[in-house]
């Protein structure tokens, strides 16, 4: 299988790159193929400009979001992995779905309302959280974020998702509790 793994942490020393690591390993030892998009160390642009919107609306695509969908396209299953940061997807991977999961694209205006062009492929989302998980799930953000990653983007673009893997208390567990988070990941991959 092509995975492509959309990856989003300023740190290279994060956490999150340790799940990056172990993901992406985990796969290559299965034998599927694998591109990882690095936004920090891409300095991918974010910022859906109204030069791109006027581009997009003319049918020409600006060649980084092009070189980023060719990829989408190559890919049978796509992950995200990145922090939630104040109850969302970091800026720059909001801005990639922004830029690449464009009209035309990602998703389609018919007469019945909007259809997604993604269909047949699968994706997996890991988001790293500084609360437990509990905390989240009181108060409604597990929900929430559900609805937005999971329905509002990757089923409206026809993206079927498999798992949506959150981890709470990165910032306060303990080296142990880390090292089990890992290994959900590697079963996670290993489950592919």
């Amino acid at each position: 299988m092509n995975h492509l793994i959309v990856y989003s942490h300023p740190n290279p020393q994060s956490f999150n790159k340790a799940i990056l690591n172990t993901y992406q390993g985990a796969l290559q030892g299965r034998g599927h193929t694998i591109q990882v998009r690095d936004l920090y160390a891409m300095d991918f642009d974010p910022v859906l400009s109204a030069e791109d919107l006027r581009m997009l609306h003319d049918g020409h695509i600006p060649p980084e979001i092009k070189a980023e969908q060719d990829l989408v396209r190559w890919a049978d299953v796509m992950t995200l992995i990145c922090p939630i940061w104040w109850g969302g997807f970091t800026a720059n991977l909001r801005g990639y779905i922004d830029r690449v999961f464009s009209l035309g694209f990602a998703y389609e205006e018919g007469p019945a309302g909007p259809k997604g062009l993604l269909g047949g492929k699968k994706m997996v989302i890991i988001n790293t959280m500084g609360a437990p998980y509990q905390v989240y799930e009181r108060i409604g953000m597990i929900k929430s974020m559900g609805q937005v990653s999971d329905e509002c983007i990757s089923q409206f673009c026809g993206l079927t998702v498999m798992e949506h893997k959150y981890f709470g208390n990165v910032v306060g567990c303990s080296a142990e509790e880390r090292q089990q988070m890992l290994q959900e990941v590697k079963a996670l991959a290993e489950s592919i």
